[in-house]
């Protein structure tokens, strides 16, 4: 991740949407800044649906597997969901290969997910 301000944040309707401008997400100071950033959206807003779209990502480091827990269980305590939308087939294996696939959903591209969470 070139920056911190790579990360966009985005509402359509009820849904909240997390974009990267970058393609790559990778550097430690920009995630633990992203990280933060999220924090404070979820503590303030208080989404009850958010979608992480990662078109144009081609690359992201474990941590961000961890971001994504994280964002997953903050939302989960208040009966929020997250979805994810936008994953190639190299990031796709990652979340099968740690078995995170189980707990999240996936779409192909933002309108499907956000159409996903508008009728629930």
């Amino acid at each position: 991740m070139e920056s911190p301000n790579d990360l966009q944040i985005s509402t359509h309707g009820d849904v909240a949407v997390v974009s990267f401008a970058g393609g790559s997400i990778d550097a430690l100071s920009g995630i633990e800044e992203m990280t933060s950033r999220l924090r404070t959206y979820i503590g303030t807003e208080k989404p009850k649906k958010m979608v992480v779209d990662f078109t144009g990502v081609r690359f992201f480091t474990s941590q961000m597997l961890g971001v994504l827990v994280d964002i997953w269980r903050r939302l989960r305590d208040y009966g929020g969901r997250l979805l994810i939308c936008g994953i190639n087939p190299q990031l796709n294996r990652v979340f099968r290969i740690t078995n995170l696939d189980r707990i999240f959903e996936f779409y192909p591209d933002r309108d499907a997910a956000v159409t996903a969470l508008a009728g629930g």
